[in-house]
């Protein structure tokens, strides 16, 4: 088992990749752009059938390729985390749960930020929306993970129209300092994306982030576009999820209308604004030189309130089966790909910095060993890639103690439904031949006992990566805490923090043996990778 390909994959695909990088040097380097849209439903873009108009979407398929197998984490943070160091989630402590605004946690100051060796390289770097990675310190803040500008929001659920509010907290920002743009949220992002990328230096390449709010609950869109889809049926078949379908059964019983006019709305609306980017692309003469990503954080939130279409797959939005992490992904770099074509091998989020560095032909300067593979070489034959490693999700989201985890290869995929009481554990395995069943039809857990233990085991080592400090589900701040009035003064200076990390209370020498006794419990030891053979782990 290989939790992490390790230093030496990289080398070797860094390495077989030189001839190519070379012609990309200098100012001849693509551009890149990268759109996160945020719940969005594997089924719902129009060129997946669905009944939503999204021609900058549809676009992007015509031009590019399609990443038919593409996985992110069941939820947003973890994604994020996964996206901008190339890592596993369950290593950086944010596996089970997003940071909510009433935690102080982020990600380590010592992960190294994919923007951050683009913008060594020379790249110009800017992050336009949501951010959700860490908002109590300034060494948390995107400006300091790599970014030169940042206009948008450190939260999530701030709302579409103004206040752009986080638990009542005004949060809206440019670079540090609070701002008062008003309308419709999707269009601003797509407003200042279009601004950064006309005052760009044009004789130097750009790094460009639009995370997207839309399609996340609580939903809301123009008066034009909800009138729109004002008739659209509700017609989506059951998500075959628990928790998902009794959510829309409960929401029938007490007679609430559907979410799926609205939320077709806000995926109408996160459309034209990624078809408005394109157009600039267009306008600057730079489209064919740049390389465009577009995929959604997790699967789409099926449940009631959510409005998002999965079906084929199964589940959505904080479950490992595949409608909660196979998610809608394109790939797009005219001077290089072939318009239309399908890449089906597997390729997680933990993928995008090695793969993204290869293509632009930059060096991916992180220290510790990146978990994802660089894919690019195969993306651009077109040939399929075999994993070489087993690929582990998890989410305890929203229910805290309810989790759904999840370990896959080539050929098989395992779920657990993990139900914690405070006595007790509870574990519902679902064993399935991906391969053949990517719709998760077959359960074969009792006729594969053997495959089921070993890939139940390889969950079990994984998990014991995690922070003892890492997320955990927290639906409601602890009791009494207050949001301040305006986030953009909450992160605390850098002149105001000390140089060094806290060392925590126990005494140096007592770490080691007292990591080892948490065992299950978590790591006290930053990124401690435990011996496999020993119950909790001495770290290698």
């Amino acid at each position: 088992m290989s939790i992490r390909p390790g230093a030496f994959v990289l080398c070797i695909a860094f390495a077989t990749l030189a001839p190519a990088s070379a012609a990309f040097a200098g100012p001849e380097r693509p551009n890149v752009v990268i759109f996160l849209a945020d719940d969005l439903g594997w089924s719902d873009p129009a060129f997946r059938g669905g009944p939503i108009e999204t021609p900058g979407l549809d676009r992007l398929a015509a031009e590019g390729v399609a990443l038919h197998r593409f996985y992110t984490t069941p939820i947003c943070s973890p994604t994020r985390a996964a996206l901008m160091t190339g890592r596993d989630p369950m290593r950086l402590g944010v596996a089970y749960a997003v940071l909510m605004p009433w935690r102080n946690n982020g990600i380590h100051p010592d992960e190294h930020f994919m923007p951050q060796s683009f913008r060594a390289a020379g790249y110009q770097t800017a992050m336009v929306g949501k951010w959700h990675l860490g908002h109590a310190q300034q060494t948390y803040h995107p400006n300091e993970r790599g970014f030169d500008h940042f206009y948008g929001h450190l939260h999530t659920e701030v709302g579409y129209f103004p206040p752009f509010a986080a638990q009542g907290g005004k949060d809206f920002q440019r670079n540090g300092e609070s701002i008062d743009d008003q309308g419709y949220e999707t269009f601003l992002l797509a407003d200042e994306a279009v601004r950064w990328i006309e005052e760009r230096d044009a004789s130097r390449p750009f790094f460009l982030y639009m995370p997207f709010l839309a399609p996340h609950t609580p939903l809301d869109a123009p008066d034009e576009l909800k009138a729109k889809y004002a008739d659209l049926e509700d017609t989506r078949e059951p998500a075959r999820s628990r928790n998902t379908d009794r959510t829309r059964r409960m929401s029938k019983l007490m007679l609430q209308p559907s979410a799926r006019p609205v939320y077709a709305a806000v995926v109408d609306g996160m459309d034209q604004a990624v078809a408005r980017v394109l157009a600039k692309l267009d306008e600057e003469g730079i489209a064919d030189d740049t390389i465009v990503l577009f995929f959604s954080d997790n699967g789409g939130a099926a449940y009631a309130m959510g409005g998002a279409d999965n079906v084929p797959l199964r589940g959505g939005k904080g479950e490992t089966f595949e409608g909660g992490i196979r998610v809608v992904s394109l790939l797009r770099w005219p001077a290089r790909l072939t318009g239309g074509a399908r890449f089906d091998s597997v390729m997680t989020v933990m993928d995008v910095f090695p793969t993204l560095a290869a293509a632009a032909g930059i060096e991916a300067r992180n220290s510790r060993a990146l978990d994802g593979r660089n894919l690019w070489p195969a993306i651009e034959a077109g040939r399929e890639v075999r994993l070489n490693h087993t690929i582990f999700f998890a989410s305890e989201t929203p229910i805290r103690g309810s989790f759904s985890l999840t370990g896959f290869n080539d050929e098989w995929k395992l779920v657990q439904d993990v139900q914690q009481s405070l006595l007790s554990a509870d574990v519902t395995n679902y064993l399935f031949r991906i391969s053949e069943d990517p719709y998760e039809r077959n359960n074969l857990a009792a006729k594969y006992p053997d495959v089921v233990a070993e890939l139940a085991a390889e969950i079990h080592r994984w998990r014991l990566l995690y922070p003892v400090a890492g997320t955990r589900s927290e639906l409601v701040p602890p009791p009494g805490w207050r949001a301040p009035k305006d986030w953009a003064g909450y992160p605390i200076p850098l002149d105001e923090l000390r140089s060094e990390t806290a060392p925590g209370m126990p005494p140096p020498f007592a770490i080691r043996p007292l990591d080892w006794m948490h065992g299950e419990s978590g790591r006290l030891i930053y990124d401690c990778e435990p011996w496999p053979l020993l119950k909790g782990g001495l770290c290698r």
